[in-house]
């Protein structure tokens, strides 16, 4: 999908959150958005290999998985021009402009051979993303799409909070909808039955008394 061609409503949406939130994003939401290193640290990316990004945002995370495997090689997606243009800036302080590209597109709809010059991935990841994503079921199908052979998908995001008291629930909720997030109650099941759609495995944990959800699904053919 072109940069024309990308949903302007959702696209416009997203810019216009974080025309000013990028510059404090990082700094903000390592008090909240838990689980991330995690995710990072269980990518076990092979010698060589290629990851792809899905809601990459300010690049943060994409950075600190190029530093995790450096003989790996890092793409990125995203649907705000804004966001891309910290993670372009992220990217080159850190040096690491050999190794990652970056691109904008729609995450439930994108053509990694147009936007990378490469179809196929060792690993996706996506970080507190699908939350954001209106029809997010579809990123999920279209990242199993973009995986190689024996790849992975890794997805952390949030959970429904249900080893925790309900006003906390109520509180971060309220705190989400201010920038356009939900937390998906349907994600696990769709993870599954997708994992199960493809034969590929699945491992799902909860974290921080279900503040977070974790799941991989590996070893797609």
């Amino acid at each position: 999908m072109s940069t024309t061609e990308l949903p302007a409503s959702h696209a416009e949406l997203m810019d216009g959150v974080y025309r000013w939130q990028r510059h404090i994003y990082d700094l903000t939401r390592k008090y909240y958005l838990l689980g991330r290193d995690r995710l990072i640290d269980g990518l076990d990316v092979p010698q060589g290999g290629t990851v792809l990004e899905l809601g990459c945002g300010t690049g943060r995370n994409i950075a600190l998985a190029a530093y995790r495997y450096p003989e790996a090689r890092f793409f990125g997606l995203d649907i705000s021009a804004e966001m891309l243009e910290t993670a372009n800036a992220a990217v080159a302080r850190e040096g690491l402009s050999g190794k990652v590209s970056l691109a904008r597109g729609d995450a439930t709809n994108f053509d990694a051979k147009a936007l990378f010059g490469i179809e196929r991935f060792d690993r996706v990841f996506i970080s507190y993303s699908l939350s954001m994503i209106p029809g997010w079921e579809k990123t999920v199908s279209a990242a199993l799409a973009a995986l190689a052979s024996g790849g992975s998908l890794h997805v952390v995001d949030f959970g429904q909070q249900e080893g925790l008291p309900p006003w906390f629930r109520a509180l971060l909720r309220g705190w989400l909808r201010k920038f356009h997030v939900a937390p998906r109650a349907s994600l696990r099941d769709v993870l599954e039955s997708e994992s199960q759609r493809t034969g590929a495995t699945f491992r799902f944990r909860t974290l921080y008394r279900g503040y977070a959800w974790l799941a991989v699904i590996g070893s797609c053919k």
